[in-house]
Order: structure tokens, then sequence, then C-alpha cells
């Protein structure tokens, strides 16, 4: 066993040289006698124990204590402090620096001294040990179990320090949401196990972009973040971003066979977009939603107007949940000529939720977030339900022949109940199926359209109208017009030109329109405002038209006082 005897009285160290050597075990015994000689010779050599003692003229023991166990090269010695004090507190406060034991050079003699050391060596042994396994369960605690990487406890910890280092030294954080694309797919296809697999995939080709001082850490399930220090700019950001994306490029092999995915991933730096990791955070994730939102598969830098519309459909969820239907929405309708004679022949029933001041939120806000927070069938019966009994409420006062356009969402066409909804309204209130044109858009046909089809053929027999909404927009399949039981097709307003008649869009349209007439689809221009987009109209095969240049949406009781002033 090596000791080194650490003693600036010579007579001190030469009776414990002496008491040392009665014992046949301790063969290499060192001395010094000040703190310097001792922290150069543990720099050379290594030790199982060191004999301390405490009154040194550098410093007490306790400050050599803790400087010594400061130091990794003494990760595998322990300490005895010897001293010619008895005082129990200070044992106890030596004992809580990092010694192992604490003797009095009074009771120095070989039994009580091996005894000590004995004592001393053991007691190290079982801190190493309890110290170990501290650290391993820190680590487990700090670390995603399946990656390696850090968990989100650890993360956090690490984006704050970041933070607060990078604030000194006047420099950019930056934070990357990272959120796999349609990974549950690979899931609910190939098994977890597969799952799990291509999550370390990824995570070993992320790594391959980054530099050793990044922080990447898996927060659950397919998230990630990355937080980057000392940025220059976004553009430093964006070389990053772009450079894991390109990652996703080539598939994953995952038990033999080939897996493509995709990442969006959001970014948000400080100090530009927030001051903190809590709302660092906050703010990444709103621009990696917006970045799914917006086609997934890309890099979404964190904007302020993010922020507010994320705000804003948080308000509009917990409305939505907590409403009473009748309380908050509204129907305004918009009439619907017929071409020849400019005479009504309908309405569309358009859905408002009023705000304050006259204010109101836009369909194409709050229709979406329906969707999500699954309130769009009790909407959506609710519409069916107004906008039949006030067709019934028409056909007594107003005129029996008035049809009523209903806009029905892509869930509404995959309930089940839909057709069953639309019957017994209809039946309630006495209107012919005919006279009610279900409004959808090609994006419904998109999805699901088995279901779909389905539906839309029971609806169809039933005698319910079909109309196809926006056609000249996104898909416009003419195929779509063939499989589905379409009546009715209306013209995006983008597909007029009523500058020149000379133009492609022109002649398009009318090529288009002569071949839904030869179809016997009924054929409707929407968006009409000007005067002009209706002569133009007028020389085109096109039965109704609808727009502002006739009337904006109105309301029920608007509706009527234009019929008493007719």
């Amino acid at each position: 066993m090596r000791i080194l005897v650490v003693d600036d009285d010579q007579i001190d160290r030469m009776v414990t040289r002496r008491v040392l050597t009665c014992d046949s075990q301790y063969r290499e015994i060192f001395e010094v006698e000040s703190v310097q000689q001792a922290l150069d010779v543990i720099n050379r050599e290594t030790f199982d124990i060191i004999l301390l003692d405490y009154r040194m003229p550098e410093a007490d023991g306790i400050e050599l204590l803790i400087e010594l166990r400061s130091r990794d090269e003494l990760g595998g010695t322990a300490i005895v402090i010897v001293s010619a004090s008895e005082e129990t507190d200070l044992a106890i406060n030596c004992i809580e620096a990092g010694a192992q034991d604490f003797i009095s050079k009074s009771d120095l003699n070989p039994t009580v001294l091996s005894k000590a050391i004995v004592h001393a060596h053991k007691r190290f042994e079982l801190d190493k040990k309890m110290h170990n396994s501290y650290l391993e369960t820190k680590r487990l605690a700090e670390r995603d179990p399946l990656t390696g990487l850090s968990n989100r406890y650890h993360f956090d910890e690490t984006l704050k320090v970041m933070i607060t280092n990078n604030k000194r030294m006047s420099a950019s954080v930056a934070l990357l949401a990272i959120d796999l694309d349609n990974f549950k797919h690979v899931n609910d296809t190939l098994g977890h196990a597969a799952g799990d697999e291509l999550l370390v995939q990824v995570v070993n080709r992320i790594n391959d972009c980054l530099r050793t001082n990044e922080g990447f850490a898996r927060l659950g399930g397919d998230e990630f973040a990355i937080v980057l220090g000392s940025i220059s700019s976004s553009m430093d950001v964006s070389s990053i971003g772009t450079r894991i994306l390109e990652q996703f490029k080539q598939p994953f092999s995952i038990t033999n066979t080939e897996v493509y995915t995709s990442a969006s991933i959001g970014a948000a730096l400080v100090p530009a977009d927030a001051l903190d990791s809590a709302n660092l955070q906050k703010c990444a994730d709103i621009a990696m939603y917006r970045a799914k939102q917006s086609g997934k598969n890309k890099l979404c830098f964190y904007e302020q107007k993010f922020q507010d519309e994320f705000n804003q459909n948080f308000v509009i969820q917990t409305a939505l949940r907590s409403l009473k239907f009748s309380n908050y929405f509204t129907l305004v309708y918009q009439p619907i000529y017929e071409l020849a004679t400019q005479s009504i022949s309908g309405f569309e029933a358009l859905i408002r939720w009023p705000k304050d001041q006259g204010a109101h939120y836009s369909p194409d806000i709050f229709i979406p977030v329906a969707e999500q927070v699954g309130m769009i069938d009790k909407i959506g019966t609710w519409v069916i339900h107004t906008a039949i009994k006030q067709l019934s409420t028409w056909h007594k006062t107003l005129d029996s022949s008035f049809n009523m356009s209903i806009n029905i969402s892509p869930i509404q066409l995959i309930n089940s109940n839909l057709l069953e909804i639309l019957k017994n309204e209809s039946d309630k209130y006495g209107i012919a199926p005919n006279r009610i044109i279900l409004e959808i858009t090609e994006t419904a046909l998109v999805k699901n359209a088995k279901k779909v089809n389905s539906t839309l053929k029971a609806l169809s027999d039933a005698g319910f109208l079909i109309a196809l909404d926006d056609f000249g927009t996104g898909f416009s399949s003419i195929s779509h017009l063939i499989e589905y039981p379409i009546n009715i097709v209306k013209l995006d307003k983008s597909m007029q030109d009523h500058h020149n008649i000379q133009s492609k869009k022109y002649k398009i349209l009318k090529g288009l329109g002569k071949m839904l007439n030869e179809l016997d689809f009924t054929v409707v221009a929407e968006g009409i405002e000007e005067a002009q987009q209706l002569e133009v109209c007028k020389g085109l095969p096109i039965d109704r038209v609808q727009g502002y240049y006739f009337s904006i949406p109105l309301p029920a009781t608007d509706i009527e006082t234009f019929f008493e002033s007719v």
C-alpha cells in the first residue's frame, strides 16, 4: 500500500513513519512538508492513502482537502486527517469535506493508525461505489435509453446554462425543434421495434451534421431538439437545418425494408425571439407546427404572427368546446341567380362567428380548428338544421322553388350519420331532398376516397344534389366528375378573366363550360364582383352566377326585407 504523509513538522512525520513501519503492509511511505510539495508529488505519483496534517502553514487541512478532492487524479485515494485537536466538530467538518477518517495525534499508535487506515480505505471504496451509483443514476435520469441522447429534463438544464453563458458573451443561441413526419405510419405498418430502429438511425444521421458542442436531445416519441450556441446570424441556423433535411432524402433500411420519412423543423433564437429557455422552446415549437402546416419536410423560422395565430387558435379551441352554437354562431345567406333571367334560384348558407364591434372570426380560421378538436360534426349538424329550417320558412313566405346550398366538410363526408341527419331534417321541415344542394371541395375527394364515394352515392340516391365547389383550383381532376355523383360544378373566381376574351384562361373557361353542359352539369360562376365579369359570363355556357356584384351574404331578416321591398 502506498501512503503519502503530509505534515510540516519533522518530528510528527518521524513519529508517523515509525508507527507505519510497525505494519509490514505499508511498504511505500512518502513524506512531504508543505502543501505545494504535496500537490507536486500527487501530480507524479498515485497513492492509496494520504495522511494529511490539519494544521499546515499555507492552508488548513479542510482547504487542502477540498483542493485534493477536486482533482481527478485522486479519484482512487482515501484521505485521513491527522490533527493535534480532539474537537468533535472539527472531525465532523473534515468528514463532510471529503475525508474518510479523522484521528488525533495524541492517539497515534500502530493499532489506532492501522484501524484508521483500514477504515478509511473501506469507507473510501464504499463512497466510490455510492458515487458511481449516483453517477449512473444521474446518467439514466438525464439520458434517453433508446438513443443515448439527453432527455427533456437534462436538455432543459443544458439550454438554460447555454443561454446564460451566451448572454455574457452577447452571443445568440438558436433552438431547433424537430418532429418526424408521419412517424406513426411507420409504427402502425412495421411495428414499434421498427419505429425504434428508425429513431436510432435518424439520430445517427443528424449527429453527422452537428459539432460536438451542440446539444442534441430526444424530448419524447419522435420529437427532438438541438441547441446551437454562438450563432452569428440566422444563416448559420438555416445551414444546419438544411443539412439535417438533406439527411432524409435517402431511405432508411428498416427490417430489410426501405423506409422514407422526413422532418419538420422549427427554429427560434435568443434574444431575437425569446429571452429565456421556456419561451424559446415555445417559439421553436410554434415554428415547427407551422412547418408541418405548410407541407412538412421543411425548416421554418419563428415569426410573431405565428404566435398571434397560435393564441387565436387556442382561444377558438377553448370557446368551441364550451359554447352553445345557437348563442354564438349565425348563418348568412348569399343569393344565387339564374344567369338567363337574373332571378334568384336559391341561397348558399354561410356560417359566421361574430366577435365584438361587428367583426367576426373567418370560417377559414375556425373551421380548421373545429376539425382539429373534433367539433366539426356538431357544427355541421347545427348548420344543416338551421339552413333547412330557414329554407322551410322561405318556401312558405317567399318562393317554394328556392334551393339551399350547404357546405359539407371532408370530415362530415366520412361520418356515417350524415345521410340520416339530412333525411331527418328534410323530413321534419317538409323539404324535398332535391332542394338541398350539398357543396363539397375537391380536397374532400382525395382522402378516404372509397368512403366518400359511398357516402355521396347514398346521398345522391336519396335525392340530394351534390355540387363540386371551387372547381379550377387544387386538383381539378376531370375524373372526379365522372367517378362521383356530381350534379353541379361551381367554377372558382380565379378561373375568370374579364379583361381579355382572347386570353388562354377565357378560352379554357369557355371550353370547360361547353364540356360541362354536354355532360349535363349545372355550371355556376362564383365571385362575380363587377358588371364586366357578368357580361363575360353571358357569353359563356354558364347557368347560374353568384357574387358580391349581386349581393353580399345577408342575415335571413335582410333577405326577407329585400323581397318585401321588391
